[in-house]
């Protein structure tokens, strides 16, 4: 059975219970996309023009450590937003992402959903309340790693 983009998107975590007219808007501006394993998805400091709607597969963020290499940083899986640097300017990507296995994401173009949240406050703000609550979950489980990575430790 062949699935509608906007059910798709409507059943993800970030859009599922809003009406059913926002999924639609939203897969307007969205495409179905693949990467297999091992595939650089985003590269850091590369223009944020898009962002994935986690359907299968999981993918490592990695920031890279002079003399160490790649460092991963989070990995992400089904149910997640892959790539949030294109909210503010200057719209770049902060950190790569690496397929860890084959992954189907909804790619959604940031300039048209962008610009139907500046068309539709209503639906800004909606999304916006949302987007921040990924933002405020990333910041709480980098804070815990923190905390992993350097215990209690305390300046002196």
């Amino acid at each position: 059975m062949i699935e509608d983009l906007s059910e798709l998107v409507g059943r993800h975590p970030l859009f599922a219970g809003l009406p059913a007219d926002v999924s639609v808007l939203v897969a307007g501006c969205a495409h179905n996309a693949a990467f297999g394993p091992n595939e650089l998805v985003l590269a850091e400091g590369g223009h944020a023009e898009e962002f994935y709607l986690l359907r299968r597969g999981r993918v490592t963020l990695e920031v890279h450590a002079p003399g160490r290499g790649p460092l991963a940083i989070d990995t992400l899986g089904p149910g997640s937003v892959l790539g949030l640097s294109w909210l503010f300017p200057p719209y770049r990507w902060s950190f790569d992402a690496r397929s860890l296995e084959p992954v189907g994401a909804i790619s959604v173009d940031a300039t048209c959903l962008r610009d139907k949240a500046e068309a539709d406050p209503a639906f800004g703000f909606a999304l916006m309340k949302r987007l921040g609550a990924v933002l405020l979950e990333r910041l709480e489980a980098t804070r815990i790693r923190l905390l992993d990575v350097y215990g209690d430790a305390r300046p002196t």
